[in-house]
């Protein structure tokens, strides 16, 4: 089986963690019989230093061709005072619109080998295993009128049913896979669209009585996640709230630096780091590759329909960091500092040998 992957490395660190990616896609793949046609696009601010644009026709054309789309990171210094269309954050938007990605699903998996990595406690952060899933395409990111002028700035929050409707049913299905709780987060006591999104959410409900629904509000969801993550199993939320939210996750698994993603929708799929694109590092060889490796497990599994391929790769990742490896944003006294290629060839070994010990007898029979 031959699959066609849309590769944007982007900016900063991208082109680095993305190497790290593909190396790791291509000795899996080879393990699960599925090999690639790798089709790599400018996109964010190397494409506009380039064409003048973030995201052209052509990379968009390439993204709708593509059996899934791998992204490295976009954004840096050297864009921020470009008109917002111009921005490379700006192609982001459009891609996840284009391609009609409304769910992003960010996994918040504390492994036991890095439990002192994280600024918490490890009793705290202990058996922490839960996803944050983000409407993608609707809400104060994409809602008009916005603008501003010299005396105020303005931007609209809205939902409509059916972006809501299709989101949560997304949320109870996932659900269904995991511990079967959602936690559906907002802002209903202050925003009527908060209280919109809880209403639809409730109706949709009743379609997974299998499913504990509980409604919380955004900020008392942060202090949660803070205090006693592990009582989340899934958490359900606009695109506003999960972007900040899926951050807070990310810094209680030890570094965004860690944390995969997959934004799904009904025909397309792409999958990124949730970390953006550290332009201060980028370059130097010591990026964290995980979060993007990890990105291309998550690839495997929802695109590919290989649950054992992400089950090898995530089984390695974890084998890696309990070996003591760590790049410079999870390392402390006493473990070993590793660079983003050194990491990358750690966990291809450990692929290689998980691999031969639990899976190679099992496919051959």
């Amino acid at each position: 089986m031959k699959a066609n992957i849309t590769v944007l490395p982007g900016d900063g660190i991208g082109p680095e963690i993305m190497s790290a990616a593909l190396q790791v896609m291509r000795q899996v793949g080879e393990k699960f019989g599925l090999s690639f046609d790798v089709n790599e696009q400018l996109m964010g601010g190397c494409s506009y230093d380039a064409y003048g644009t973030p995201l052209t026709d052509e990379t968009l054309q390439a993204c709708y061709e593509a059996d899934a789309v791998l992204l490295g990171a976009v954004g840096g210094y050297k864009w921020e005072k470009l008109e917002h269309h111009l921005k490379p954050e700006a192609a982001l938007l459009k891609l996840r619109k284009s391609l009609g990605l409304y769910a992003n699903i960010r996994p918040a998996k504390v492994y036991n080998s890095v439990l002192d990595d994280s600024s918490l406690k490890k009793e705290v952060l202990s058996g922490t295993d839960f996803v944050v899933l983000r409407e993608l395409t609707g809400g104060i990111y994409f809602g008009q009128p916005r603008g501003h002028d010299r005396e105020k700035g303005w931007n609209t929050m809205v939902y409509a049913r059916s972006e809501i409707e299709r989101i949560a049913r997304k949320a109870f299905e996932i659900a269904r896979l995991r511990k079967k709780r959602v936690t559906s987060v907002d802002k209903a006591n202050v925003l009527e669209v908060s209280q919109f999104w809880r209403d639809v959410v409730a109706e949709v409900h009743g379609d997974y009585p299998d499913i504990e629904l509980t409604n919380l509000y955004v900020d008392n969801t942060a202090m949660q996640i803070v205090r006693e993550p592990r009582q989340f199993d899934l958490i359900l939320t606009s695109n506003l709230f999960g972007d900040i939210l899926s951050d807070i996750a990310g810094m209680i698994t030890g570094s965004l630096g860690m944390l995969p993603s997959a934004s799904v929708g009904e025909k397309y799929a792409l999958y990124e780091p949730v970390h953006g694109s550290a332009p201060d590092i980028a370059g130097q060889n010591i990026a964290n590759p995980i979060a993007a490796i990890r990105s291309v497990a998550m690839m495997f599994s929802l695109s590919f329909g290989l649950s054992k391929a992400d089950d090898l790769i995530e089984k390695a990742v974890e084998r890696t960091l309990a070996q003591g490896r760590r790049t410079a944003d999870i390392f402390s006294k006493g473990l070993t500092l590793v660079n983003t290629q050194q990491m990358t060839e750690s966990i291809l070994e450990n692929v290689e040998t998980i691999f031969q010990s639990e899976y190679a007898e099992k496919l051959t029979l």
